[in-house]
């Protein structure tokens, strides 16, 4: 595909990206998409065959950007209970409050729309929830390797518990813009990961 191709591809993820995650999937419209993009029904079935074909390409879309803020200079913290944390913090501060799409948390969103609806489309993003919380797995298992966790704490329900607190503050943050629920929730989930870090102590 040419270049000029590439970038109209391009532009109708961008434009169906936000149109999406402020109308919904089903809501959104054909006519949405070329008002938006000025492309004839000819030129936008030349990039894709239907609204679903444009949906996956928004949802991949929309993973990347999530990936490159929330998961922005996580990775060189050589501390894994600290990589959690500022994992949270990206995720709360500079991706949900920051505004990102225009209609709020695309995954969230998408997942309350599509449930019952199409279980293709939402098993799709389920598949990312699951991916996030296998990786804070990842990092809790290298906590606990090194020693730094107290004694019987179950992984995996600490990293599912993170994964769903994180998702349960997008809609109220969405329904209200009060800042105060992302702070407060990047606050207590910072402080339930101190409660079960290992004190020197101990």
């Amino acid at each position: 595909m040419n270049t000029k191709g590439n970038q109209t591809r391009k532009d109708i993820i961008q434009k169906s990206l936000q149109i999406f995650s402020v109308k919904g999937y089903f809501n959104t419209s054909i006519n949405d998409i070329l008002s938006a993009t000025g492309l004839t029904k000819g030129g936008l079935y030349g990039h894709f065959r239907s609204k679903e074909d444009i949906w996956y390409a928004v949802y991949d879309e929309a993973l990347s950007i999530w990936r490159n803020i929330v998961l922005k200079n996580v990775r060189s913290i050589s501390n894994p209970m600290e990589r959690i944390k500022k994992t949270i913090e990206n995720d709360m501060k500079n991706y949900l409050g920051a505004d990102i799409f225009d209609g709020g948390c695309f995954f969230f969103n998408m997942l309350a729309e599509l449930s019952g609806q199409s279980s293709t489309m939402s098993q799709h993003i389920l598949k990312g929830f699951t991916a996030f919380a296998k990786l804070l797995y990842a990092w809790l298992k290298e906590a606990d390797q090194k020693g730094m966790l107290k004694e019987g704490v179950d992984l995996r329900p600490v990293a599912n518990f993170i994964v769903i607190s994180l998702n349960g503050a997008a809609p109220l943050y969405i329904a209200s813009r009060d800042p105060r629920v992302w702070e407060q929730t990047i606050s207590q989930l910072h402080f339930y990961i101190d409660q079960i870090k290992n004190s020197p102590d101990s």
